[in-house]
């Protein structure tokens, strides 16, 4: 709660010298319960224009940016670049995941506030950062678990297409939300409640505590500890009476 309490006085902060000094003020990398108490805060802080960004479109870690050109007259770029982590002999390099991307980023001692998502293609990692941390992990990180790798500044990242989700065809009893999780992750009704109560669940990128809401085509939910889907459809209803439903689930082979 605390934690809480110092982000919204610091979004606050950041908004408010923006706005008195007409100058872009940035945050720095937010996960998605701190974006959610960003959008908690909007008609707090609507007196000046945020948007957030974290690389690509699809990224779950962003910036708040605070101002617009309409406001100051110039236009001023999100910090953020892409770095990309490649082995330096591919074929004696481990397999690589994004845990192991990760932990060794934090080895480095670095601020989590400063990265970003990790894409992972082809064994290699591609990580947006913001642009103050990159020379010092160009300079420093030299290895990924026992793999020598050498890191170097990209704006060639990989984006999610649609051929990279996998469509997943369910049948459940509505389009309640706590349904549809319960059989894209194969979980008991209850076992999806529960992630609501500790607070896991987040609808295009907002905290969701409503077991209950019904979800549109388009939406996006992500679940800590599990990934992320894409509501596309519903196809109608089964002989049985269940609604017949298709989700698109990143990361599912």
């Amino acid at each position: 709660m605390e934690e809480n309490e110092l982000l919204r006085k610091r979004l606050k902060e950041l908004a408010e010298k923006a706005w008195q000094n007409n100058v872009y003020t940035f945050t720095g990398f937010l996960g998605l319960s701190d974006l959610s108490c960003f959008y908690e805060m909007e008609k707090e802080l609507d007196f000046i224009p945020a948007v957030c960004f974290g690389g690509s479109e699809d990224a779950e870690r962003a910036m708040i940016r605070f101002g617009s050109p309409e406001l100051f007259g110039y236009e001023e770029e999100f910090p953020i670049v892409c770095l990309k982590i490649r082995p330096l002999q591919q074929k004696f390099a481990d397999d690589l995941s994004h845990r192991d991307f990760l932990g060794a980023l934090m080895n480095l001692g670095i601020d989590r506030s400063t990265l970003g998502d990790i894409i992972l293609k082809d064994n290699q990692g591609f990580l947006f950062c913001s642009r103050s941390i990159a020379p010092f992990i160009m300079e420093n990180l030299s290895k990924v678990k026992h793999t020598s790798i050498l890191c170097e500044e990209t704006k060639d990242f990989p984006v999610t297409r649609q051929e990279d989700l996998t469509e997943v065809k369910i049948q459940t009893a509505s389009e309640r939300i706590d349904g549809v999780m319960a059989k894209v992750y194969r979980l008991s009704r209850s076992e999806s409640i529960e992630l609501f109560r500790q607070k896991k669940v987040f609808v295009n990128g907002r905290l969701c505590e409503n077991n209950s809401r019904l979800l549109k085509p388009g939406d996006r939910i992500s679940v800590r500890g599990y990934g992320k889907f894409i509501y596309t459809e519903k196809q109608g209803i089964s002989k049985k009476g269940k609604l017949n439903a298709a989700v698109l689930v990143y990361g599912r082979k």
